[in-house]
Order: structure tokens, then sequence, then C-alpha cells
């Protein structure tokens, strides 16, 4: 499993799940064939914290900000996070006066979440749990997913979840990466065993209408999570000029059928032969080779193209529930990002690319100090 960390030299539990994608020519949905216990994903062994990143708090500010403008939230008015993770976002609302209510399963976020002030329901969100809420009177006015629909094996009973949470007139915003710029930029190390699904908008359309829900805006994102789209549903069909345009955009390029797929493999086998021969070429000629970011994308790409200790001696991360412990499979340490000044590795590989441009802002003395980075997709290349 991509987020199962593990203590140093305490390799012998680990364990290894078939990580096979299929597409769906009947509603254009791209997905996992194997699908984990989401208790094991998201509790056991979950140490991703939202607040880490400058980039993905900047994002939430302007979004709650534009949220806030728009439809004049205020203390009447409830906004629902679901996988709120430390409250990340919904701080920016209670910030602004909006009433607010997390839900996360996820012990430790739920806990920094509430240590912030923000209430939150330690449960995975589905049909119940809504259908409690709306019982006990509680209506959104804003219901959240923020890179969780990729994470529900019930996509229907989840979309109808959101439905059923939410107020006559509200909104339902959901985030997640974008399947065309994944396949476009080789993007394959987002492909891991949390990530059931890759999205669409001719596949969130489709799911929407099953459940009563129209797509009704299209926002982008080109740098977040290397190429995110924001799709807003709602029980009334308003679409705006951008739902349009993506639909059609989606048609014309072929992403509704299989051909736009069939070559995937062999691009992504091609990008990891190119970069395990960089490294391996590197480390042949004396360099020293760190990585950056000990998420589950840095752990799929190591695993996928076989970069144990030999070639990346270590892994850094601003995360500090995650130093002292080793990356799943090829057991690079995780440490602080101090370490790039202590140790002075010739080259970094930017396991975290999709926070290319915050990494290395972050890190100007390194790169002052004649550090490199290497970013990995869609094809190898060295940046200073």
């Amino acid at each position: 499993m991509a987020d199962a960390l593990v203590a140093p030299g305490d390799w012998g539990g680990e364990e290894r799940f078939p990580l096979e994608v299929a597409f769906c020519v009947g509603c254009s949905l791209v997905q996992l064939l194997e699908e984990l216990p989401p208790q094991r994903l998201f509790v056991d062994n979950y140490l991703y914290f939202s607040s880490f990143s400058d980039d993905v708090q900047s994002h939430s500010s302007a979004h709650a900000e534009e949220l806030v403008t728009r439809r004049g939230l205020d203390g009447g008015d409830l906004v629902v996070e679901i996988a709120s993770n430390d409250g990340y976002l919904l701080r920016h609302f209670a910030s602004r006066g909006v009433r607010v209510l997390g839900i996360d399963p996820a012990p430790d976020q739920a806990a920094a979440a509430e240590a912030a002030g923000i209430p939150t329901l330690r449960e995975f969100f589905g049909p119940e749990v809504a259908a409690r809420l709306r019982h006990g009177g509680e209506r959104a006015e804003v219901v959240i997913a923020k890179n969780v629909m990729a994470h529900v094996p019930d996509l229907n009973g989840f979309v109808a979840a959101m439905a059923t949470l939410l107020a006559d007139d509200g909104e339902i915003h959901v985030e997640n990466p974008y399947v065309v710029q994944l396949i476009a930029n080789r993007e394959f190390d987002t492909i891991y065993h949390e990530h059931l699904c890759y999205f669409s908008c001719t596949a969130v359309a489709a799911l929407a209408r099953r459940n009563g829900l129209w797509l009704n805006d299209v926002v982008e994102f080109p740098r977040l999570h290397g190429g995110t789209l924001r799709w807003v549903l709602g029980p009334h069909h308003r679409p705006s000029e951008a739902v349009g345009r993506f639909l059609e955009a989606e048609r014309e390029g072929g992403v509704t059928a299989f051909d736009h797929y069939a070559g995937f493999a062999d691009e992504v086998a091609r990008t990891s032969a190119e970069l395990r021969s960089v490294l391996t070429s590197l480390r042949s000629e004396g360099a020293r080779i760190a990585g950056y970011g000990a998420a589950a994308k840095g752990s799929t790409l190591l695993n996928a193209v076989g970069i144990d200790t030999d070639l990346v001696s270590f892994v850094v991360d601003r995360n500090r529930h995650k130093h002292g412990l080793c990356m799943p499979g090829t057991h690079q340490p995780i440490r602080d990002p101090s370490a790039l000044l202590e140790e002075r590795p010739d080259y970094v590989l930017l396991l975290a690319w999709n926070f290319k441009e915050e990494i290395m802002l972050q890190q100007q003395p390194y790169l002052d100090g004649g550090g490199r980075f290497i970013v990995p997709v869609p094809s190898p290349q060295v940046v200073s």
C-alpha cells in the first residue's frame, strides 16, 4: 500500500496488491479493478495532513472567499466538507463567520481539525450519515469534496448522499485531478489504491444525472496536482459555457473511447525506463541523489520504477508525522527537508512534482548551493 510507511527494519509485514486500470465504455469512467478496505487506507495508515502545503492553503482560502462572496454565506449557512482532513479548508470559512462541519474518519487529522475549532464527524461519509444529518435538520448550502470522490467504492451512493445533504438551491463542489492531464502527462504515479477512479467531465456529468444532479460548471486549475478540475453540481440545470466546452473537447479528443487510453501503458514503460537510466547514469558518475515527497504518489513511482536506496538514498518531507519512518517497498528513510542542506545531495528526485514551484521556492538555498532537481514526468528533466 502506497501510504503504508514502515518503521526502519520492519520490512517483513509489507503487502502488495494488484493495480490494474480499466475504462468503462458505457460511462467513460477510468477505474481500478481492485479495491482495498477503506479502513486500512484512510484510518490505519493515513498520515497525510493538508495544511503542510502552502499551495493547498492558498487554493483553499481563494475557494472559500469566492463562495462566501458569490453566495453571500454567513452564520446562518452551513458548509460541509467531506474528507475534511485537518480542517485546512473549513477554517477559512469559519474565520469568515460561516457555520462549518467536517466529516473525516482519519483520527489524527480529525483531532487536529477539532483542535483548530472545526467540528468534525469521525466517520466515512455515505447515505446513512447524510440521512441522519438531514433528519436532524441539517441542510448544507455548499457541500465540498476535494480529492475524495476518487477514493469511494460506492460512487453512486456517495453522490446520492451529497444530494441528500444539499439545500434546495445549494451547490456541490468536487475537485479531482483531470484524467485527460493524467494521460497526456504520463502521470502514472497518480494511480494507486487510494484512487479508485479517474474522472473526465463526461464521466462526472453521467454520474451526476444518475443521482438527480446536474453538472453546472467546470473550473480548471492546471498547476494544482498535475491538472485539477472543480466540478460544480446542483439540483437544477444551470450549465455554464464551460460545461459544454469541456464536454465537446472530450468528444473531439476521443476521451470517451478506449483508444484514447490504449497506448498509456507503453508510454509509462518508456518514462520509467528513461528515469531509471538517468538515475543509474548519475549514480555511476558518483552523484548523490535524494528524493522530495513521502506521499503515496512518491511510493508508487519508486516501486513502479524499481528505485531503491542504491539510487535514492533518503527522502525528505515537510510532514513531521512521517519523519523517522521509511518509504514502503523501497525503504528510504524519511527526513526533514533541512537534510538537503545538511547532506548536500547533488540531485533531488522530485517525487512531489505536483508541488514543483512551491518546493523549489522553499528550497532556494539548496538550489543556490548548486543543487538540482529531477522532475520525473512526463519525461525526466533536470532543473536548477
